[in-house]
């Protein structure tokens, strides 16, 4: 979900959306879109430091020793201030470190299959254990040219569910097979010739997530301004864009596929540049549905952020109803945390009474049970933000750590 995230050589990418938007928070902060786009793209370059501390475990309290379904990865900066992977136990209070790099790991995946870690550090491609052993370099993307960064640096690794492939953008979308310790680049990245020195992107491929079976891999389409999505079928190739997308922004990683891999959900609460929103994609044509909108001509303007549809076909989301009159007033979106049946709409219902300002990523149940929250102090920080567990059923919130970013499941 949806980490989101800073500009940096990428901001060229997406700059007219970040001055374009006026439901951005006051302050500065970027709206989700950009800073998601930024956390998926950007993250060729070194991630931000934030300033906080090294990990160490959560008081012990009375929680469960199954407190969490599954041991939770994520990033969080060392004693030396450089983010590296950890992994909290299923307990809710064991860290482990699982890297130790000497630069910032920028962006990491998690094998569901034996928990191992593929992860850029210094523009390479490596790989640990799931105990953090046997560390081992798999690609060297080597010097970065600044005036040439999208082609020159490595970035979203993505492990396929049966780990044995790792899809990875590196002048194009790439593959690195674990069996034969080969990468093959199936799309290459289109770049006009360069202005002013600097090389500008016409189509971008990043890796995001695959279908549960394998068969599908959603990527970003990176522009010159803003960006898209596609499906990419393993099997042949072939690349399905999105139709009838209109000012939808429907890329970046903030995205949930259904079981079966046939929808997927994305959302938006900012509007500008794009309309805010939810939206609803058939994976196997690309058409677009529009649950929810929120635009310049609506009144109120409904907007989400971090859909997630659970296996039960049960919508849980972040939703607001912002009245025009005050839409455009830069202050932060009054997001609570909802459900509803698939269309977005059919019986929604608010499950709890916080409202989420300040939330930078979501990292939901497999049973939509319950959602941790990476809550952002104020709308300075993009990156991450304290690790907090709600329960979708009411109960108290639990504090997990002081800090996480790119939380994901392990298996």
């Amino acid at each position: 979900m949806n980490n989101k995230k800073i500009l940096a050589l990428f901001a060229l990418l997406f700059l007219a959306i970040a001055c374009a938007n006026p439901l951005a928070p006051a302050g500065g902060q970027p709206a989700n879109v950009e800073t998601i786009v930024a956390a998926t793209l950007a993250a060729l370059t070194a991630g931000p430091g934030d300033g906080s501390a090294a990990q160490t475990a959560p008081e012990a309290g009375d929680s469960p020793s199954s407190l969490l379904p599954r041991s939770m990865y994520y990033l969080a900066n060392d004693g030396a201030q450089f983010k590296q992977v950890y992994r909290l136990e299923r307990d809710g209070k064991t860290i482990t470190q699982l890297t130790f790099e000497p630069v910032n790991v920028t962006e990491f995946d998690v094998s569901q299959v034996d928990g191992s870690v593929v992860y850029v550090a210094d523009n390479k491609l490596m790989n640990v254990n799931a105990d953090g052993s046997n560390r081992s370099l798999l690609v060297d993307g080597g010097p970065v040219d600044e005036n040439d960064s999208f082609m020159t640096k490595l970035s979203s690794p993505v492990f396929s569910p049966n780990g044995e492939t790792i899809a990875f953008g590196y002048k194009g979308l790439n593959f690195y097979s674990i069996i034969s310790g080969q990468s093959n680049r199936v799309l290459d990245d289109i770049i006009d010739e360069p202005s002013a020195g600097l090389f500008i992107p016409r189509e971008l491929y990043r890796p995001e997530l695959f279908s549960a079976d394998g068969s599908k891999l959603v990527i970003t389409l990176g522009y010159y301004e803003g960006a898209s999505m596609a499906v990419y079928y393993m099997n042949g190739g072939a690349l399905v864009r999105l139709v009838g997308e209109n000012r939808a922004i429907i890329c970046c990683g903030d995205y949930s596929l259904s079981a079966d891999g046939s929808s997927l959900y994305s959302g938006n609460p900012f509007s500008g540049m794009f309309a805010a929103g939810l939206w609803r994609v058939d994976t196997n044509t690309g058409s677009v549905t529009t649950l929810l909108l929120g635009d310049y001509d609506n009144d109120p303007l409904e907007v989400s952020d971090n859909p997630f549809i659970a296996p039960d076909g049960q919508l849980y989301y972040f939703y607001a109803s912002v009245p025009a009159a005050t839409a455009f007033d830069n202050n932060p979106i009054q997001l609570q945390l909802v459900r509803s049946a698939s269309d977005g709409v059919t019986g929604r219902t608010v499950l709890r009474p916080e409202i989420f300002s300040y939330m930078n990523e979501a990292l939901w149940a497999p049973d939509a049970s319950f959602v941790i929250i990476a809550n952002g102090q104020n709308n300075q920080i993009v990156y991450g933000g304290a690790a907090e567990l709600y329960y979708t059923n009411g109960s108290p919130m639990l504090s997990l750590l002081p800090f996480a970013q790119s939380m994901k499941w392990g298996p």
